[in-house]
This record gives structure tokens, C-alpha cells and sequence, in this order.
């Protein structure tokens, strides 16, 4: 993998160069200081990730980020940065990974290691999987809008926000998402993530073959289901995998449920 840093503060850019070397095979192959610089780079040279400071001048790394997500080919992005708001600023624009300041050596070693496998399933086909951005071809991570998701191997993957840490997760390994007001609760395997956005907007970045809106406040990985109970007024609730939560469908929605689930 090709690696651009950009980074304004010498000590901090040559501590994260020290630390990728030290813990991966990712090749630095340039390190910038100015948002402009970075773009002028870009028009000449591909590189597979960037890792991207906010706070840069010219133009800043959000700004930056915007302008790097309407590429062809688009890089993995890894915010490195001493401020935590930017991180669902950071979900929406579907960057890789949101790494504080001061570098946490473990923290920076784990989020190597997941960045060369997600490249390496990325490519494990024909490589013309964009980087981290879906197309259903890519992501659920929304790209098209901002966060689709990607198709890594096999698997279809959505970024989720926890905290400050945006996780690559599979789509396969969502049970269901339930609408709370103006965010969106999805449970995982992995655990429970709040999303900042509508449970329709969310739907939108997952694969619809696979995803079910059996609700108005809820949707439903269909591959989850372990049984279907017939419910007051002829609609169900569902049981799901590993999980005591059940999903409720909807009258308006049975009709729907039952020519895809064939009962």
C-alpha cells in the first residue's frame, strides 16, 4: 500500500511515519503540510490511504476530504487529529478510521492492521473495488451518499460511529436498526452503535436485497431471522439470531414480508 501523510506539525508527522513503519508494510510515500499541495499531489500520483490532519492550511482537512471523495479512484482516509468533533463528520464523509491525538501506539498498531486487511480483501478479486467507498460495488459505506458500503471479498461493509472510532463492520453482521428520534440504533454483532441519521437514510447505504424496512421505526437483516410469530391484527414478530430483542412488522408491511420471506 502507498501512504500520503498530511500533516503540519514536523514531530507529529514524523511520529506517525515512525509508527506505520514500524507497524505495518504500508510505504509512506510522501508527506505534506498544506491542502493545497495534497490535491496538486493527487492530480500526479494514486496512493491507497491518506492520513489527514483537520486543522492544515489552505484548505482543511474536512475541505479536503469533501474534494478527495468526488476522485474516480478514491483513497482510504484516516483522520489523525486532537479534536473529537469531527468524528461524525468524519462518519459522514466515510473515512476509515478517526485517530486522536496524542497517538496511542496500540490504538494506531490495531487500526494498521485492520487498514492492510480491508486492502487486501478489497483486491482479493479483479481490484476494481473503490477504496471504502460503496458502490454496491463497494461499501454499504455510502458513497453516492456519503456513506455506502464496500463489497471487501465476499462481504458487503458500513462504517459505524462509536464514540470517536468509526468501525468497518459487515453488513451481514447487523441484525436490525431501530429509528430513536433523529438517530438511528443499529445492533450488531459487535455490539450497538447510534448513528446520526434517519433509519430511511441508514436503509439507504445498506444492501436491499438483504434489508428489510418491516417498520416505520424499524429495519430488519432478513438473513437474522431464526422465527417469524404471528401477532395481533395478522402481522408478526420477529426473533432473531443470538439475540431476545424482537422486531415487529407492520400491517402495512406484511403483505410485502410475506412475498419475500414466501409464506
Amino acid at each position: 500500500m502507498r501512504a500520503l501523510i498530511v500533516e503540519d506539525e514536523i514531530p507529529a508527522s514524523e511520529e506517525l511515519n515512525y509508527l506505520i513503519q514500524e507497524h505495518s508494510q504500508i510505504e509512506v510515500v510522501a508527506c505534506l503540510e498544506d491542502g493545497l499541495d495534497v490535491l496538486k499531489f493527487l492530480q500526479e500520483q494514486e496512493v491507497d490511504v491518506i492520513f489527514l490532519d483537520i486543522n492544515i492550511p489552505s484548505l482543511d482537512g474536512m475541505m479536503l476530504a469533501h474534494h478527495i471523495g468526488k476522485f474516480a479512484s478514491k483513497p482510504y482516509i484516516v483522520f489523525t487529529t486532537a479534536y473529537k468533533e469531527h468524528a461524525a463528520e468524519a462518519f459522514e464523509l466515510e473515512a476509515f478510521d478517526y485517530i486522536l491525538k496524542p497517538y496511542d501506539e496500540k490504538r494506531i498498531a490495531a487500526m494498521l492492521l485492520k487498514l492492510e486487511n480491508t486492502f487486501k480483501r478489497d483486491h482479493a478479486g479483479d481490484g476494481l473495488v473503490e477504496h471504502g467507498q460503496a458502490q454496491v460495488t463497494d461499501d454499504t459505506s455510502v458513497q453516492g451518499s456519503p456513506l455506502k458500503a464496500s463489497v471487501a471479498g465476499s462481504g458487503i461493509r458500513i462504517n459505524l460511529l462509536r464514540n470517536d472510532n468509526i468501525i468497518v463492520t459487515d453488513t451481514a453482521d447487523i441484525y436490525y436498526a431501530e429509528a430513536q428520534e433523529k438517530v438511528t440504533k443499529v445492533y450488531t454483532k459487535n455490539g450497538e452503535f447510534t448513528m446520526p441519521v434517519s433509519i430511511t437514510d441508514f436503509h439507504g447505504r445498506l444492501p436491499q436485497e438483504s434489508f428489510f424496512r418491516c417498520h416505520r421505526s424499524y429495519l430488519v437483516n432478513l438473513s437474522q431471522i431464526r422465527e417469524i410469530v404471528p401477532w395481533f391484527n395478522n402481522t408478526y414478530l420477529l426473533r432473531l439470531r443470538d439475540l431476545e430483542a424482537e422486531v415487529p412488522v407492520s400491517r402495512g408491511k406484511v403483505k410485502e414480508f410475506r412475498q419475500l420471506m414466501r409464506i
